[in-house]
């Protein structure tokens, strides 16, 4: 059986293979199970925002302490994509890196189970620190993979249908929380105990699709497959020194700013929505808050299948512009107005949040060529804004006092002027990609581009009468093979 064949987990990064020109037949199979690692990490975000409201309630903790839980999550980010997983990926490929970011998020699972059962929060974020190595191990791999797995011209709209999936996992989160573990939150004190046998199925299935990956032929995308399309287009920067990157950079810089203002607003979604809405004189109850959460991810996911489509039709810079400003339009009356104006506010945002994130990482990323998975690395570390903007914004909301439904003093939506301006700060990058022709003239020379729907393969070093066998290190042609001089690895 072919499934089951010798699987090499290690590849070589200097020689071009037939990825370099996937079509979008060829690319199905391993996008579809790389779509599966976004809704993995989207249930277990959606999670995560809703137990942030919820051990304020069972444990008594402050605001600020229970943001605790992103600051574990968000803040492994940046060990993984610049540490341990981008070793991985530059060293052994995208298939080990996956392996490793599911076996470290099983793990994780099963160190949250005793955790949960005698209600440590200390343990809790500390198995969610391990869970944040294990998916932001993922993320390193899963993101620059779907950008570069197919042809070039629909790198935006694949990542953005991809992560659709991660907002289908975070809608199903809350509403299973508000309906299965958290039903009775304020008399039921066993409620976290519940949730254990949902992070131990989770860790069996991660470890059963850790032993799919390793069976699974899905092709490795080398530096050398990327520096052939970034001279292909006449777009690649990779002749300039790392240091030298500066689009890059910028989109680090802008990851970092929206991912935590988004993070920020998940994770404070449950408070704004208790401390501003009042329904016939009773204020809104956290496990119907929970349900409002779970409609606002829908939304999110909702906004991603229309950005994926627009992208088709639309330049995806245009539509990334439009997005990134309309979020900070719209987050503008959640801070002044209360209720269901206020809460329908938050609504409109996420759904023009939904594809910001990927569509940074693919911008982020064109013409990197043999410095791509360095790059994606730097972009994905960006996410440890995650880790830095909710604790702000509760510190923020903390220094507000009690509030007071009744009277329309919500301290979290004071606090809301916080990842405005974190929006404010990323909006810098889309304007860029624009109205600057460095910036625009790279994504646009990849949104025309061929390879991979014309004359597919007519350059593989296959198709050239020359075979790479990366197994057995036979190289019949080495005169047809490309060969991009090797990067100093660390």
């Amino acid at each position: 059986m072919g499934f089951f064949k010798k699987s090499t987990l290690r590849h070589r990064d200097d020689k071009r293979t037939r990825a370099a020109e996937l079509t979008l037949r060829e690319s199905i199979y391993p996008l579809m199970l790389v779509t599966v690692l976004f809704f993995l990490w989207g249930f277990s975000y959606g999670l995560i925002d809703t137990l942030n409201k919820h051990f304020q309630l069972t444990l008594g903790i402050t605001r600020s302490r229970s943001s605790g839980l992103q600051a574990a999550y968000f803040g492994a980010y940046p060990l993984a994509s610049l540490g341990h997983a981008n070793w991985i990926l530059r060293h052994w490929g995208y298939k080990a890196c996956f392996i490793w970011g599911l076996t470290l998020y099983g793990i994780g699972a099963l160190l949250a189970w005793p955790c949960l059962v005698y209600r440590s929060f200390g343990g809790f974020c500390a198995a969610t620190f391990v869970i944040g190595n294990g998916l932001g191990s993922l993320e390193t791999a899963a993101n620059p993979y779907l950008a570069v797995c197919g042809p070039p011209r629909y790198s935006e709209i694949r990542i953005n249908i991809a992560q659709a999936f991660n907002g289908v996992g975070t809608v199903v989160a809350p509403v299973l929380a508000s309906y299965v573990f958290f039903n009775n939150i304020g008399t039921d004190a066993s409620a976290l105990q519940s949730v254990q046998w949902t992070y131990l199925a989770i860790a069996c299935f991660v470890f059963l699709l850790a032993v799919v990956y390793y069976f699974s032929p899905i092709p490795e995308i080398t530096d050398a497959d990327m520096a052939f399309q970034a001279e292909t287009t006449h777009a690649g920067t990779d002749v300039k020194p790392f240091r030298k990157q500066y689009r890059l950079f910028h989109a680090t810089f802008a990851q970092f700013c929206y991912t935590g203002a988004q993070v920020a607003i998940a994770g404070a979604f449950i408070n704004y929505v208790t401390e501003t809405r009042v329904f016939n004189g009773v204020p809104t109850q956290p496990d119907a808050a929970s349900r409002f959460l779970a409609g606002a991810q829908g939304a999110f996911t909702a906004g991603r299948f229309f950005g994926s489509f627009l992208m088709k039709y639309v330049k995806p810079r245009l539509v990334f512009l439009v997005f990134m400003s309309m979020c900070i339009i719209f987050i503008i009356p959640s801070i002044t107005e209360r209720g269901n104006t206020g809460m329908s506010m938050l609504f409109v945002v996420l759904f023009f949040e939904s594809i910001i994130f990927p569509t940074i990482v693919a911008l982020g990323m064109r013409g990197l060529g043999k410095y791509s998975k360095r790059g994606s690395g730097l972009i994905v570390a960006g996410v440890a804004g995650g880790a830095v903007v909710p604790p702000i914004l509760f510190a923020a909301s903390d220094s507000q006092g009690t509030p007071n439904p009744q009277t329309g003093h919500a301290p979290t939506a004071i606090a809301m002027a916080v990842p405005m301006a974190f929006f404010i700060a990323a909006w810098s990058y889309p304007f860029c990609v624009n109205f600057v022709p460095a910036y625009r003239n790279v994504a646009d020379s990849f949104s025309t581009t061929e390879i991979g729907i014309t004359n597919a393969h007519a350059n593989d070093p296959e198709s050239q009468g020359g075979v790479l066998d990366v197994e057995h290190g036979k190289d019949v042609s080495p005169a047809r093979n490309e060969t991009v001089e090797a990067e100093k690895r660390v």
